[in-house]
């Protein structure tokens, strides 16, 4: 499967995020992989989860849920679960608009304060998403009341020396849903190794594939003028408030 990279710049609230999509015609599903921060989407880790789910047959969306201007002046915003969890609706929002990604089934992929919001976003609006998984990460940011009305299929993918692996659990306690518990062998998942990261990722990957439904059979249309040109992104960036 052939894919095309495409860094993409998504609107929402009246800033820009970043993301790099990768697409193919043929692809089964898309899996978000979501960061809550503003490094750059290419970046080493995030790279070896995209390319995990790459190689299962997804199209990937890595996408930074704030932006270098917000990071730079308060550096807990990737704490402001609500935020991250409404720029999470917008990511598929945006899909819904983009024809090439219609109709595709999507999953997400959390790290960080990020796997708090998409499950707050899945909680909100089921209809968007259908299987989540949780790379590490702070899931029980979401909230008693979202964990407990999620009803899309989550799975907890932890280190064995992650912090704060007791709130974790108390978290994934609260949920109805289908969910797993896996543990990785390798100490603190933030700072895992390459080896170790790629082990989260497939577990991740079987996660989505058992767990996303599949998608409709393609409807053949006639080529159309324009049928290769890019993404919707921006050509310009708008200034920052002072």
């Amino acid at each position: 499967m052939k894919l095309r990279h495409t860094l993409i710049s998504l609107p929402t609230e009246g800033i820009w995020l970043d993301g790099l999509l990768s697409h193919a015609p043929d692809v089964r599903a898309l899996a978000i992989v979501l960061q809550p921060n503003a490094h750059h989407p290419a970046r080493a880790r995030e790279s070896l989860i995209a390319a995990t789910l790459q190689e299962a047959g997804f199209a990937t969306l890595t996408m930074n849920l704030l932006t270098h201007y917000e990071e730079s002046r308060d550096p807990d915003a990737h704490f402001n679960v609500p935020l991250l969890a409404n720029r999470v609706l917008a990511a598929a929002d945006w899909v819904l608009h983009q024809p090439p990604l219609v109709g595709l089934p999507i999953g997400l992929v959390s790290l960080g304060t990020a796997s708090g919001a998409a499950i707050r976003a899945a909680a909100k609006s089921p209809e968007c998403f259908g299987a989540l998984a949780c790379l590490g990460g702070r899931p029980d940011l979401a909230g008693a009341a979202p964990l407990r009305t999620l009803v899309r299929p989550v799975s907890f993918i932890v280190g064995s020396q992650d912090e704060g692996l007791e709130m974790l659990r108390q978290a994934y306690d609260l949920i109805t849903a289908t969910r797993s518990w896996k543990t990785l062998d390798s100490g603190d998942f933030i700072h895992a190794d390459d080896a170790a990261i790629r082990s989260g990722a497939s577990l991740a990957t079987e996660w989505l594939i058992s767990h996303l439904p599949e998608r409709p059979p393609a409807i053949i249309e006639p080529p159309t003028a324009g049928v290769d040109a890019p993404l919707v992104s921006p050509s310009a960036t708008p200034q920052h408030p002072e």
